[in-house]
């Protein structure tokens, strides 16, 4: 199958609420196919949906989730502003396949990056402008996890459904040692440091920099970027409160609700 039609298959596999699978049938065996054919996605996505791309997401950056998801290395998705929520948002279980929530390190750019320009820590810091704790929604629609195709997530946008930001800040202490923790219904679920992502978190950034550059694209200002993972993800069935802290900078929380008849 070309890139388009396995978009439109993603397309409907979703709508429908198909299990999530491996592409390799139809054609998606690298990551080269994967990335083509998730830009086909994005981009039918975004028309179906009269909205835009205003970011990316980094993902596998610990290495609990590479574990866990037998990958080596991160992966990028799309980000679009339809998906974009505030702290308080409720979620509706009934939304989504699978309901997930990753416990993230969001940042703005705020002045673009030229696609031959080094990348370094420097260039890194020069560029972000704002920075705030998030939560990604991500669907994974009930994958086996002990049985992952890499190329295929990230054919399907890497999972992504969505963020909840918190309150961005203007200034923030050293990103590496930034300490965390996630709660649910009041309860630790896990805790985490900047070191967590790649090292620190800036790591993401530069990695996703050159891998745009590949494609000859590039981080913009006003794009916000999720760093990656700093705790093990959580599957939000069963709880009704999340909250994700990170020191130095105000909770971020969701509420999570029962299926409705509402959703879809």
């Amino acid at each position: 199958m070309i890139d388009r039609d396995v978009a439109y298959l993603l397309t409907h596999e979703h709508d429908s609420d198909v299990e999530f699978h491996s592409l390799a049938s139809v054609g998606v065996h690298t990551s080269a196919d994967a990335y083509r054919v998730q830009r086909e996605y994005v981009r039918l996505q975004a028309k179906n949906r009269a909205t835009r791309a205003v970011g990316y997401k980094v993902g596998l950056t610990s290495k609990v989730v590479q574990s866990m998801c037998g990958a080596d290395g991160p992966v990028a998705g799309c980000v679009l502003a339809d998906s974009l929520r505030q702290s308080g948002a409720v979620l509706d279980l009934g939304n989504y396949g699978q309901l997930v929530l990753e416990f993230e390190i969001a940042v703005r750019i705020g002045q673009e990056i030229g696609v031959s320009e080094p990348i370094d820590f420097a260039a890194v810091s020069r560029i972000i402008d704002a920075v705030c704790p998030a939560l990604e929604i991500v669907d994974d629609r009930r994958c086996n996890y002990a049985k992952l195709h890499i190329p295929s997530i990230i054919a399907d946008n890497v999972f992504n459904a969505g963020i909840v930001l918190g309150t961005f800040a203007t200034h923030w202490p050293d990103l590496g040692s930034a300490r965390a923790t996630a709660f649910a219904d009041g309860g630790v679920v896990g805790r985490g440091t900047g070191h967590d992502i790649l090292g620190h978190p800036y790591n993401s950034i530069i990695w996703l920099a050159k891998h745009l550059a590949e494609s000859g694209e590039s981080l913009h200002a006003g794009d916000i970027v999720l760093t990656g993972s700093m705790i093990k993800p959580h599957r939000a069935a069963g709880t009704s409160a999340i909250r994700f802290d990170i020191e130095g900078f105000e909770s971020v929380n969701v509420t999570v609700r029962p299926h409705s008849a509402n959703s879809h």
